[in-house]
């Protein structure tokens, strides 16, 4: 039986591991050539499931894939997705939330070190004015006994915790989902405290309604002003005007983001003209070796729904008590 699987977008070169898995599956593909909403709208009412990477799988589109069984998700997050129109549709929902674990929390450390050594100034400054052009006037922290406070500790936050230790930093923890400390060799802390203590701050937590802009106003108030702030989460964690202010009105020294609110930002976004401020365009989740595992295990599940086996990893196991099901899937 041939059955129909959208895939609405992707930001890799190309769709060949997904498609092989699936093409074997019995399954055709169809590739959106746009994440306009009429667009996936149109295609999902062809529908038996739908893979998709950053673009929008709301209500509407929902709604219309009448005969959509699985929706998966290639990524951790989940927030592109309307998972309670899907479940109320007797839909199961995938993802693949431990793929670029390596990946995230390097990047993490690259935002970091480029910031705390002052690689890319003294890169352009030997490029464009010669070699000891740049005064050592700057501030450069021994990483040694200073603090990074991590906000959500899932697995990314953990990797993040275990390579800050080969550098010799101190780790406190805030969990938005976990307010008891379970591990003696972390200490957790309320987010006022990690905010006013660390030297550095990475964000780790899921974007939900409790944690949306949850970097604002207030809490750059209490950062260190020799503080630096890492984004390579969600986007919608920082509040974008208030960032600016904090980084024009010298309340932190700086920061780096891997996502902003807007998935493709203006050009104009005037956070792009700060020299204090560091930005690379979603890359954070990419190596040749993750994406390959992202695609083969985002396809593989959604192949694992169609075919009545229980995914890997359901999103809303809840739609196992569907009463009218549009999967096969099994409880027990």
């Amino acid at each position: 039986m041939t059955w129909n699987v959208l895939i609405t977008d992707y930001a890799w070169p190309s769709i060949e591991p997904e498609k092989k898995i699936l093409e074997e599956a019995g399954a055709k593909v169809i590739i959106a050539p746009s994440t306009d909403e009429k667009t996936l709208i149109d295609l999902a009412k062809q529908s038996d499931a739908i893979l998709t990477c950053f673009a929008h799988v709301n209500s509407k589109v929902i709604e219309s894939a009448k005969k959509c069984v699985a929706i998966g998700r290639f990524g951790v997050g989940v927030d592109n997705i309307d998972i309670e129109k899907a479940t109320e549709s007797g839909i199961a929902v995938t993802y693949v939330p431990d793929y670029c674990i390596d990946e995230v929390s390097d990047h993490v450390f690259a935002l970091l070190l480029s910031w705390n050594r002052k690689l890319i100034q003294l890169n352009d400054s030997v490029k464009s004015s010669g070699w000891g052009s740049m005064k050592l006037n700057m501030r450069i922290m021994r990483l040694r006994g200073k603090t990074l406070g991590i906000i959500g500790f899932g697995r990314i936050g953990k990797s993040v915790a275990n390579k800050a230790k080969v550098f010799g930093l101190k780790v406190i923890v805030y969990d938005p989902n976990n307010h008891q400390n379970t591990n003696n060799e972390i200490k957790y802390v309320e987010l006022n405290q990690l905010l006013t203590n660390s030297d550095f701050i990475t964000l780790h937590a899921p974007s939900n309604n409790s944690t949306h802009k949850m970097i604002g106003a207030d809490q750059f108030n209490l950062m260190k002003k020799d503080a630096f702030i890492i984004n390579c989460a969600r986007g919608a964690l920082i509040d974008e005007k208030a960032l600016y202010k904090a980084l024009t009105q010298n309340q932190i020294s700086g920061a780096g983001l891997d996502v902003m609110i807007e998935n493709i930002p203006s050009i104009t976004n005037p956070l792009f003209k700060l020299e204090n401020f560091i930005v690379t365009p979603h890359t954070a989740f990419f190596s040749q070796e993750s994406t390959l595992e992202l695609e083969q295990r985002g396809a593989m599940e959604v192949v694992k729904v169609m075919n009545g086996q229980m995914p890997d990893n359901l999103v809303n196991p809840e739609v196992l008590n569907h009463k009218n099901p549009r999967h096969q899937l099994s409880k027990s």
